[in-house]
This record gives structure tokens, sequence and C-alpha cells, in this order.
């Protein structure tokens, strides 16, 4: 088991926002949790990478207890996010957002070989390396932000929300690129809104609604089930 989330809670002040959520990655996967806009997913996102602390529970990562170390350390364990939003660096070159994203490591080789192999998975971003980030298309912005936090050569990629703001065929586009990175080998936990998309490309998938885990199953089971149908897809 890469990822092993048990018996998560977490609050803001007063308010609660996660339940005793708990759930699981097996390496190889493509995981999605979905659910509605404010759920309570991106807190759960943070609360795997050390952003946040809960009031009860743990994070185990590779069967290590991650729930109380730095982000940094975290992130040097083989876990990267794409937060949502992207949170590129505008006034940076393509070539030195994709760099950033190489920090934890120290051998320059791997680093360049890293690049190279983003460069292939993404040759529009070779095509404009030298450009500022600010001055890509949405979907290159979230192509660069996939490419930036594969630099860290991540066990597990986590991403939150990437097909926000994406028109529908780069949406589509978008969901091909997160299958060719599981297929490099890389275990994927996708935390999405777009219920369809998400669980389309899935191999399992966790229901999270008002903080609570309240489904969960293989994605094509999901996605015929009547609850989903009826409240996510307007069936």
């Amino acid at each position: 088991m890469v990822l092993e989330v048990k018996n998560i809670s977490v609050s803001y002040g007063m308010v609660r926002v996660l339940w005793d959520v708990s759930f699981n990655l097996n390496k190889g996967e493509l995981v999605s949790i979905i659910g509605p806009n404010g759920a309570g997913k991106t807190t759960l996102v943070n609360t795997i990478m050390g952003l946040i602390h809960p009031l009860e529970g743990e994070v185990a990562f590779e069967n290590e207890n991650i729930t109380r170390l730095p982000t940094d350390q975290i992130v040097k364990r083989g876990i990267s996010l794409i937060p949502e939003g992207r949170k590129l660096f505008p006034k940076m070159s393509v070539e030195e957002n994709l760099l950033l994203g190489a920090y934890p490591l120290k051998d320059s080789r791997l680093i360049t070989s890293l690049m190279e192999r983003t460069y292939a998975a993404f040759p529009i971003l070779a095509k404009k390396a030298k450009c500022m980030a600010e001055t890509l298309s949405g979907g290159e912005q979230q192509m660069l932000a996939i490419g930036r936090s594969l630099m860290s050569n991540p066990k597990l990629l986590i991403l939150d929300e990437p097909s926000m703001g994406l028109a529908p065929i780069l949406v589509e586009k978008m969901m091909d690129t997160i299958c060719k990175v599981k297929d490099d080998g890389v275990t994927v936990l996708l935390v999405e809104q777009n219920i369809q998309e998400s669980l389309m490309i899935a191999d399992r998938g966790y229901v999270l609604e008002e903080g609570k885990m309240v489904m969960a199953g293989a994605a094509k089971e999901l996605l015929n089930d009547d609850h989903i149908k009826k409240a996510y897809l307007g069936a």
C-alpha cells in the first residue's frame, strides 16, 4: 500500500471540516476522490501534504507515519501535489518553473533526465521553454503544473481539481495526460468535481460529502450508481 489515510478529522477553529475520513491507494493505481464544492477535498489534500495537522487520525506513506512531518520532508519522500489553481510562478520561464519542481533532488544527471522526459511528454513546453509562464494558455499552464510536479520524480502524484477553468476539449486532453502519468508507473490521486471524466479514467473512487466519506468502490460501479447519477450527473 502506497498511501493510507486512517480516521482523519480536521477542524478550522470551531468548525469541523473532515469527520473520520479513511481511504487508501495501492501502488500503480489511479484513485479519484469526488464530491461537490465545499465537501472538504482540498482540506484532505492539504492534510496529506502536512499543510494542515489533523485533530485525530493518521496519514501513512509506504508504511511510515507522516502525519506530523513538515511538507518539504513529505515531498522528499516521494509525494508531489499539483494544487488547485496550479500556483505557477507567472514571471518565471517554463524552464525555471520546471527546475523549481526538482528542488528536492541533488543529482544533476537525474534532473537533466527528468527535464528531457518532461519535454518529451509535453513538446509544447520544450518549444516555449524560455517563455514566461503567464503567457501560456490555460491548458499549457496545466501541463506545466504537471510537468513541474513530475520533476521531483514522485512515487505518488496528487492533483487537486486539475480540470478547473479548462474548456471541455482541454479537460479530455488533461485526463489523457493523467493516464499517461499512471502508465509511466506513478500512483495517482485525482481529486475532482468533474465526476464523469475523473471516474472514467480511475480504477477506484471515493465520494466525499460534507466532510465524510459516504461511498467507495470500483470507478465503473460508482458511475452506474443511482445516487451518483442523480446527485452529480443529472440522470
